[in-house]
């Protein structure tokens, strides 16, 4: 079972929030990388818009993906809108050609 972390973006912020975030994103990418070094989350990434659509992240385990968005530095200073952590059970197939 993986865990599905969701960022959703303030409909109602303004310019300075997008200022705040690219402030913040140096010290949230490094938290990103030090956490990713233990192999807990597969991958991270915006939506097409990310200031209207958000973002998401796969973990392997509903602990670390709670434990990552508690100490999330865009959580942790109060840019992160909404969020929320659902359970994922997917369906996985094999690359083409490892069959």
């Amino acid at each position: 079972m993986y865990a599905v972390s969701f960022y959703d973006a303030d409909p109602d912020a303004g310019p300075e929030h997008f200022q705040r975030l690219v402030a913040t994103y140096p010290r949230h990418r490094a938290y990103l990388d030090e956490f990713a070094k233990g192999g807990e989350v597969l991958m991270i990434g915006t939506f097409g818009d990310p200031a209207t659509q958000g973002s998401m992240a796969i973990f392997r385990s509903r602990e670390a993906a709670e434990r990552f968005v508690a100490g999330d530095p865009f959580n942790t200073e109060g840019l992160v809108y909404r969020n929320r952590v659902l359970d994922w059970d997917p369906l996985e197939f094999p690359a083409q050609g490892s069959v």
